[in-house]
């Protein structure tokens, strides 16, 4: 090897452009209903974004790391990634529909007062992890707690109950 420089090999697929963006469409699928299914959020980006951008960051790195033979193969599947992430939020964003498969309705944790144990089994939520929660916002005890949510984000909010005046 001389040290030239090899454009094609930079620059011209080697893969069909089309299995470049259906690899990209199915493994965007796949985690996005993956990660849906886990409900929670990790910090305060949401899920979509999530997976966003660990694809983008893998593609990336294998355009970057040769993985690909051509950069061009490595910017169609940021793309690809790209467009199914805005795609799915301009679709729930329109459709109702949609937006009730890709954004669940919140989950009762807590109603008046009382711990909705099967919810947070369903959620694998421990009770001491939302307590703790509870501490975050401000809430003492699940007895001041009219209703807890967990929202489709995965994180929680909280209605506490109203001072009757007796001192509960």
């Amino acid at each position: 090897m001389d040290g030239a420089i090899d454009w094609d090999a930079l620059f011209v697929p080697s893969l069909h452009l089309g299995e470049i963006v259906l690899r990209g469409s199915a493994v965007y699928l796949f985690l996005f209903f993956l990660l849906r299914m886990l409900r929670r959020e990790a910090g305060h980006i949401g899920i979509s974004d999530m997976v966003v951008v660990v694809l983008i960051a893998d593609a990336a790195q294998n355009a970057m790391a040769s993985e690909y033979t051509s950069l061009t193969e490595g910017a169609i599947l940021v793309t690809t990634i790209a467009f199914w992430d805005y795609f799915l939020d301009w679709l729930s964003f329109r459709v109702r529909v949609v937006r009730r498969l890709l954004r669940p309705a919140p989950l009762i944790l807590i109603a008046d007062g009382r711990l909705q144990r099967q919810n947070l089994a369903r959620e694998k939520i421990q009770e001491e992890e939302l307590i703790g929660q509870l501490r975050e916002k401000g809430v003492r005890s699940v007895d001041d707690v009219e209703t807890c949510y967990l929202e489709s984000s995965g994180r929680i909010s909280v209605i506490p109950r109203r001072s009757s005046g007796t001192g509960t």
